[in-house]
């Protein structure tokens, strides 16, 4: 590149990388007050609350980085077009294409980018993300029981507690079993301790009962007690087992679900078009490059044309990026739409490619106009 290509990658590179800064942080913020109540009501330290949405941050980077890349071709471009800069560089025989390039290669490095977290850094941290996420919202629950609040350790255990006294005793207790949906228990206590052991977190109970309904003879039995201990862990261990999500996998896995791994149609499919959108996702930096550099930089250079051009790109933008999540939505029900995806990646990258190359006729007499007032 010459002189003039370096300043122009310059100003890319330093208002894409602020423009992502911001974006990328703006879009942290909001996503991570989902996560406040780990600290209010799951005692989750601040370390483990910024340990945990900072995993987010490969997953907010796929989207970010192209549109951030767009956002800086606008505004660089719209400030050389106001400054004239541009008109100087055609006059001094820089040509369309020659102007584009320093962004085509900036956008080529994003691409490179977004392949290395769709590929790797994506599905890695997301799953690192969803365990850390089940651990903390199932162990601390075990830990911290809410007062006055039904607390749900699992799909079988419910504990609830009427007050927490400072010295940590627990006032009313009750817990309810559903293990076996014939044989219900719940204990009731006046009141108790939450303990750790060896084991586990367990919950000794003082002066209560116990009552079991049989529904098969619909006959309900009581047991009353002096002392009474519930294990906890056993909450933890029953869930143990999750759901893996699409983006916790590698491509090579969500490419290979098949009738085996996946039976339900409707799941491998949005498998497949997770793994092809991990292919595809990254070209939108060279789509969104291209059609804000077709908008701007295309035919003749003009500021009173300006405006229109840099809305006219952002309508653009948007309605590739509403065509692109229709397309997945079809093909998520029609496999054989795929291709789309590609097909939708590609085309504004030629159409981008076309359109700079293109001069009207008597470009260069109205290139020379805009640029005399210029020298007076």
């Amino acid at each position: 590149m010459n002189g003039l290509s370096r300043y122009i990658f310059r100003q890319l590179a330093i208002t894409g990388v602020l423009v992502t800064a911001g974006l990328t942080a703006f879009v942290w913020l909001i996503l991570s007050l989902r996560f406040v109540e780990l600290i209010v009501n799951r005692g989750v330290s601040i370390g483990g609350f910024l340990h945990l949405t900072s995993l987010m941050i490969p997953d907010i980077l796929t989207f970010i980085l192209p549109l951030s890349l767009f956002i800086a071709v606008l505004l660089v471009f719209s400030k050389m077009i106001g400054d004239r800069e541009l008109v100087v560089m055609r006059t001094a025989g820089m040509s369309q294409g020659m102007l584009a390039m320093p962004a085509v290669l900036l956008a080529v490095v994003v691409m490179l980018a977004g392949y290395a977290l769709n590929l790797y850094l994506l599905p890695k941290s997301y799953q690192q993300f969803r365990e850390l996420q089940w651990q903390m919202r199932f162990s601390y629950s075990h830990v911290l029981l809410r007062e006055g609040a039904f607390n749900a350790l699992s799909r079988h255990i419910t504990v609830y507690v009427r007050e927490r006294a400072p010295n940590g005793q627990l006032e009313g207790i009750l817990v309810h079993f559903t293990e076996d949906p014939d044989l219900p228990e719940t204990l009731i206590a006046e009141r108790g301790a939450l303990v750790m052991s060896d084991g586990g977190p367990r919950v000794i109970m003082f002066n209560g009962s116990r009552h079991q309904v049989d529904r098969a003879r619909r006959r309900m039995s009581v047991l009353y007690f002096d002392r009474y201990a519930v294990d906890l862990a056993a909450a933890h261990q029953q869930d143990s087992e999750r759901y893996r999500e699409p983006r916790e996998l590698l491509v090579t896995d969500l490419l290979g679900a098949d009738e085996q791994t996946v039976p339900d149609d409707r799941d491998r499919g949005r498998f497949l078009i997770e793994g092809h959108k991990r292919l595809t996702s990254p070209l939108w930096a060279l789509c969104f490059v291209m059609i804000g550099l077709g908008s701007l930089i295309s035919g003749s250079i003009t500021r009173r044309s300006q405006t229109r051009r840099i809305v006219l790109a952002v309508m653009l933008v948007v309605v590739l990026q509403a065509a692109f999540m229709g397309i997945e939505n079809a093909a998520a029900k029609r496999l054989d739409l795929i291709p789309l995806l590609y097909a939708a990646s590609v085309a504004p990258i030629l159409l981008g490619v076309a359109a700079i190359h293109y001069r009207p006729r008597g470009g260069r007499r109205r290139l020379t106009a805009d640029a005399a007032p210029a020298g007076g």
